[in-house]
Order: C-alpha cells, then structure tokens, then sequence
C-alpha cells in the first residue's frame, strides 16, 4: 500500500512518451487527470479535476484533451501492449464487443442524436461508444483496450456541416456502422499482438452474419448472443444455384434447394425435444452462477447464402428468461467449453460499470471530437492500472486458507476498483483549499471568463462589421 502511489507515477512514466507532440511534453496533465479520476468521488470532469488537483483554473486541463494533438490510438497500443507483455496473461484471454450509452441533455455534442440506448431500452438523446474490453477470466482481470465513438448517419448531411467544423471532426472520418467499427478495433487487437482468441458479444453484432463469418475467417473463436427470432437449420440445408426454366431469366443467387425448413432458436428452445442440462458456471459474489443450459449443432447461411455450421447454447434462468448464443467450434467441442464462452459477456459489464461509476467516464461534458477520443484513452488506461494492481497483488499475496475455511467459501472475493481506489485516495489525498488559494483561483477564473466573454465579443464585432 505504501508504494502504491509509486506505481501509478511509474505508470505515469510508462506512458509519457504517449503524450508528447512535436513541439511540447503535455503529459503532466496525463497524470493530473489520471490523479482526479482515481482519488476524486464525482464531477470528473476536466475543470474541476484540475482545480482540485493542481488548484489551477481548469484551461491548462481542457487544452490537454480538447485541443491538443496526441494521439489516443497511441495509448491503447500501449495498453495492448503490456497486457501483451505481461506473464500472468500469455494465454486464456479474450476480447469483449459490446457499446455504451450516456444521455445527453443537448445535441451539440459530437455524436449526440436521437438513437437507440441500451441502458434505457429505447430511443433518445443519447451518445453511444462502441468499445472493446479484454478480459482474463482465470486471473480475474478486465481492462478497456480500445473504442470509437459511434458518428449516426446524420452526423454526415449537410445540415451538419457546420456542427462538425464547431466539434472538430476529422474530414477523414466517415459514416460506419458499429459492426464496422467493431471490428475495426479487433483487427487492430490482433494486430498489436494482444493476446486472445476469442470474442464475445451482444446481439447487436451477433445478429450479423457476416461478421460472424467473417471472425471464423480470422481464427477467432466466438460467442454471439443473438436475438429470438434468429433463424436456423437443425440439418444441414442444400444450398445452390437453381437450374434455369423454360422462357424465365437464369438465376445467379445461391438458394435453399432442399425441404428444410429454417426454425427460430425461440422454437428450438421450447421444443420438447431439446435437452437440458443444468450447469454450475462459476462463482459470483452472491455465490453460485448456475442456470440450465442446451447445447444443439445448427446451421446458418450467410447474406450471400454460404452454409455455416454452429453451436447454439441457450441458456435458462430460474426465472424462465432465456438467451441465446452463436458459437463457432468443431463437431467435437466440448458442450461445457461452450457453455462457458458463452457466458463470458459477463466481463464487460464489469469494465463499463468500473469505468463510469468508479472512474468518472459518464461525467464527460466536452464537445469536441478530440476531447471524447482523449477522455476515452485516458479512462482505459486507468481500467488497466486497476487492473495490473490487482493482478500484482493477487499474484505476489497468496490468500490464506484458513480464511477460506473460516467464511466456509471455495473462493474468497477478490479486491474491486473500489478498493483500489480508496487504498490511493489516503495516499493521494487530493489537496484542500486553503482560503488564499481559494481567493487567487477564484480571481483567476473570474480574469479568464471576462477575457474570454470579451474575445466573443469582439470577433462578432468583426462579423458584423464585414458582413
């Protein structure tokens, strides 16, 4: 514990090179940043994380992620990169694509539209992040890796124009769906060396097909909920071009020439055929994770009819709910393997919960581009600091046995960022005002607000006066 505030300088040091451009270092306000996030409890945002920190104005903070042109990517390679150095993870891991929606009071911050929000469960002023987590479910350890800011077609008219030069927004970036994005970003993982094999997702990349298939091109296992009215075959169909007939035009699409009939995996879950096996997946901090679960052979086309063979496992709570999942896998994997990847999504939730309620991401108030990459780098390289402390901790302090014995538990619970955090905030405790301070960052910020209201002024002056 005593060190622990060594570590995150030497984290710090890690990372400068990240945020050095060509003409200055600006990486002290990494810290700054890093500082307000990890000790500070709410209103993270970029002004007042840097009037407690460093008792200053807050502009030298909002430059840093507003203006400044270091780039993010550079610090989710990093990230990549020591998850991929790192010898606690050399194998066992997997990547989790899933998004996450912040409502908005207002549309003028980039991104923002009317769109659907997953945490609502309808449409509304909302901004959505399509991200990736890494997750090491033998080690416990989940981080943020990488994430794009999901840009709606509108974003792209021309009654945008202008919106888009007031926010910053890259004349190069253009219109791409989430899937695009998605998967983007794992080539981008797999490229960087981050080691994993496997990807999990919601049914929002599930239900693509040809993201599917494309990830089975990639090697890559996979396992992708998918929704109810997914449709597949229980015996392999017979799929080509149809002979041509008399007097009609010679078909050129691929088609299902055999009697089978497609069944939804809604069906396949209620039929009384199916068999069901009730499994204890893991432990969970209210004891046992355990459901009943099926696993049945499908197939599936793709958007241009190619025939594909997959696992379906569906799974069904004491409550009766089911979900359903998507898997690639050989004929001979293991039904318990893919129970279990089918239940890993689990991780992701972790990340994004660590990530707003304990690290300050939904606190996010800027409206410029560069400002949300900036904030989004930032907070997934806080995720892995969390991260490789608990990683550190749990493999250089064993834990007693005896404990175990005494709270009648197979596995006592491990630490949670919210420990991580109230462990740094006694020592780094952020530093309080004194009324002189106090008096100086007020004026300051009074001095600032007049110069800054006046600049306003005077630049409408002169558009006024050319027009």
């Amino acid at each position: 514990m005593d060190r622990l505030a060594d570590d995150l300088d030497a984290f710090w040091q890690h990372y400068r090179p990240c945020f050095r451009t060509r003409t200055r270092d600006t990486s002290d306000c990494a810290r700054t940043f890093w500082r307000g996030q990890l000790t500070m409890e709410d209103q993270r945002n970029f002004a007042n994380i840097d009037r407690r920190v460093n008792r200053r104005d807050g502009q030298p903070l909002q430059h840093f992620m507003s203006e400044s042109p270091w780039r993010s990517q550079a610090v989710f390679q990093q990230i990549q990169r020591d998850i991929r150095d790192e010898p606690a993870l050399p194998t066992g891991g997997l990547v989790i694509l899933d998004e996450s929606a912040d409502v908005k009071a207002g549309d003028d911050t980039v991104g923002v539209a009317r769109q659907h929000n997953g945490r609502l469960g309808k449409i509304d002023l909302s901004l959505v992040a399509v991200c990736l987590a890494y997750a090491h479910p033998a080690t416990g350890t989940w981080a943020l890796v990488d994430g794009e800011l999901f840009l709606p077609e509108c974003w792209f008219s021309r009654t945008y124009a202008a919106r888009r030069r007031e926010v910053g927004l890259p004349p190069e970036r253009t219109f791409a769906t989430k899937p695009a994005l998605g998967l983007t970003m794992i080539q981008r993982a797999q490229a960087n060396g981050l080691p994993f094999d496997t990807v999990a997702c919601d049914e929002l990349y599930g239900r693509n097909r040809d993201l599917r298939a494309k990830f089975d091109d990639m090697r890559l296992q996979y396992a992708a909920q998918v929704p109810a009215n997914t449709q597949v075959y229980l015996q392999e169909p017979q799929v080509g071009v149809p002979r041509r007939k008399a007097h009609r035009r010679p078909c050129t699409r691929r088609r299902v020439q055999s009697r089978q009939k497609p069944h939804t995996v809604y069906a396949v879950g209620r039929c009384s055929a199916t068999v069901w096996q009730h499994v204890q997946v893991r432990h969970i901090e209210r004891g046992v994770l355990e459901a009943e679960f099926a696993v049945v052979r499908v197939w599936t086309l793709t958007s241009t009819n190619q025939v594909r063979a997959e696992w379906l496992v569906i799974r069904r709570d004491a409550d009766g709910r089911m979900s359903y999942s998507l898997l690639n896998g050989t004929a001979d994997t293991p039904a318990q393997t893919l129970i279990e990847r089918s239940c890993w999504r689990f991780y992701t939730e972790r990340a994004y919960e660590d990530a707003k309620s304990e690290l300050g991401w939904d606190d996010f108030q800027a409206r410029k581009y560069r400002a949300w990459e900036h904030e989004m780098a930032l907070t997934a390289a806080a995720t892995w600091f969390v991260a490789s402390t608990k990683l550190k901790w749990r493999t250089t302090y064993q834990r007693d046995p005896a404990l175990a014995r005494q709270f009648e538990l197979e596995i006592l619970p491990a630490l949670s960022t919210a420990n991580v955090r109230d462990l740094l905030m006694s020592v780094l405790p952020v530093p309080q005002l004194t009324p002189e301070s106090a008096r100086q960052l007020v004026v300051t910020h009074l001095v600032n607000r007049a110069r800054s209201t006046s600049s306003r002024l005077r630049a409408r002056q002169r558009h006024d006066d050319s027009s």
